[in-house]
């Protein structure tokens, strides 16, 4: 990797100032860069992840989304446009009168990038690959490798079970830390994208699934009712087959979180998202409580360690 400074000289920011902003649970680092009056965003990514992020840029913008434009790219940084603030979170908590309009407009997006036919270099969500990736719960939060290769068994059962597994592209964090509001934008240009390097082909439940069961804060009553019944309604997708597919989803999703928390604060020494665990933990009964994962229900209600009785998050802890 180059130095920053002649990253920002080469990208014609020479004399920008820098202002670190929150980034998430990886290890990339966000940057506010500020000439004047104008901005951008400064992504640095020594995993090589920037490649990604930018390949699925361009997918995302040529669907008419409301991606950032790529301003400059260099192994290890990315300079992009500055999409502001304006988080769907941060706008619900400061006015909750708004979030079922910022919640359509999500769901919207879904809508319209569901039309596109995944491209070729996305990797695909199939049923091994999902099925695997819960095994995180199994090393971190709950290590118990016999449960680890049951639990396997079943998902992949159940994931298997799904139709159009990999037939739209999934943006896989899509939650309301990773939308941001546009302000005098309309439509799907109103919701702004980040963080979707990890796309994936996928199934048409998953990003929902992400949106309507956030690990980060508790959706507005009917919030989520309301967005599944708008995605029904604009798609035509058979109700009963879609709800079976969101709680499948739901639960491997919720199920790998716990496993990702688990090692961000065993491992890392993050243990602030040791506080999300119990909202994570709702979200997976909840969703396992569906009539089609009574054999996951019954295998896992009375195994896996409920948070509140979690030994290994305690020691985190202290």
């Amino acid at each position: 990797m180059i130095a920053m400074s002649e990253f920002l000289t080469q990208a014609g920011w020479p004399d920008a100032s820098l202002h670190q902003i929150a980034g998430d649970a990886s290890a990339r680092q966000y940057h506010r860069v500020t000439r004047g009056a104008e901005t951008a965003i400064l992504m640095i990514d020594p995993s090589g992840g920037i490649p990604g992020f930018v390949r699925v840029t361009h997918t995302l913008r040529a669907l008419g989304l409301a991606a950032p434009a790529i301003l400059h790219e260099a192994p290890g940084y990315l300079l992009t446009q500055d999409l502001g603030d304006a988080l769907f979170a941060m706008l619900c908590a400061q006015d909750p009168t708004r979030e079922p309009a910022l919640y359509d407009a999500a769901t919207d997006v879904l809508v319209a990038l569901h039309k596109a036919k995944p491209p070729e270099y996305l990797p695909r969500a199939t049923p091994d690959f999902l099925s695997k990736a819960i095994t995180l719960a199994f090393e971190f939060y709950h290590a118990d490798p016999a449960l680890s290769a049951e639990t396997q068994i079943l998902f992949h059962k159940a994931l298997t079970r799904l139709a159009n597994s990999t037939g739209v592209i999934i943006l896989r964090d899509y939650h309301a830390e990773n939308l941001l509001w546009q302000s005098g934008k309309s439509g799907v240009q109103a919701a702004g994208l980040i963080d979707y390097q990890d796309a994936l082909a996928g199934h048409p439940a998953y990003d929902l699934a992400s949106l309507c069961t956030d690990a980060r804060r508790d959706l507005g009553a009917g919030i989520a009712d309301r967005c599944i019944a708008r995605y029904l309604a604009a798609t035509g997708t058979d109700p009963e087959a879609f709800h079976a597919a969101f709680a499948v989803l739901a639960a491997q999703r919720n199920l790998r979180i716990l496993g990702i928390f688990a090692r961000l604060a065993l491992r890392d020494g993050k243990t602030k998202y040791l506080s999300l665990v119990p909202r994570v933990w709702q979200h997976l009964m909840t969703s396992l409580n569906h009539p089609d994962l009574r054999d996951l229900h019954e295998l896992l209600a009375p195994r896996l360690t409920a948070p509140e009785n979690h030994p290994l998050l305690q020691k985190a802890l202290t």
